[in-house]
């Protein structure tokens, strides 16, 4: 039998100790980047609208009939918009003299943009007027207020025209 024996001479011991410290006692490497996040967002708008039901109309009443209805909008946070309303679908009809007809029987209406009846609410023709608001992100309703003057001597009926809301922005 045959032993074989090893002796580390002090330079080989230095030389394994060195072999020995990258994989005990090296520090890892780090390097970094930064990016940029972005996203446009654009203006937008959403529109929808009530029916206006003037209700029950007394032809032989002294007082307009009047009533009102909602037109409701979202807009982008700080989007200019205007709302405007056309004639409405009745042949004849002007946005300063809205007609509903039943057959051939005709009623005279008008939308307004207020209370007070003095502006009617159209697309800035013949003396209307579009309303204009600035969105918020969230709801915001605007209410229809509509007018039926007296004495109109129209049979009994059933009265109605189709008026369209539009939204620019």
């Amino acid at each position: 039998m045959y032993k074989i024996r090893f002796q580390l001479t002090p330079g080989i011991a230095i030389a394994l100790a060195g072999l020995m410290l990258p994989w005990g006692s090296a520090s890892a490497a780090t390097d970094t980047d930064t990016f940029d996040v972005t996203a446009t967002v654009i203006a937008a708008c959403q529109i929808s609208a009530t029916d206006h039901d003037f209700g029950t109309y007394d032809a032989l009443s002294p007082s307009p009939l009047d009533s009102t209805s909602t037109i409701t909008v979202t807009c982008t946070s700080g989007a200019a918009y205007s709302i405007s309303m056309n004639a409405g679908t009745t042949v004849g009809g002007a946005i300063s003299a809205r007609l509903m007809t039943d057959g051939a029987n005709v009623l005279d209406c008008n939308l307004y943009t207020n209370s007070g009846y003095g502006t009617v609410w159209g697309d800035g023709t013949g003396g209307s007027s579009a309303v204009a608001g600035t969105g918020s992100g969230s709801v915001q309703n605007l209410t229809v207020y509509g007018r039926m003057p007296a004495g109109q001597g129209e049979p009994a009926g059933s009265y109605s025209d189709t008026v369209t809301a539009t939204i620019t922005y």
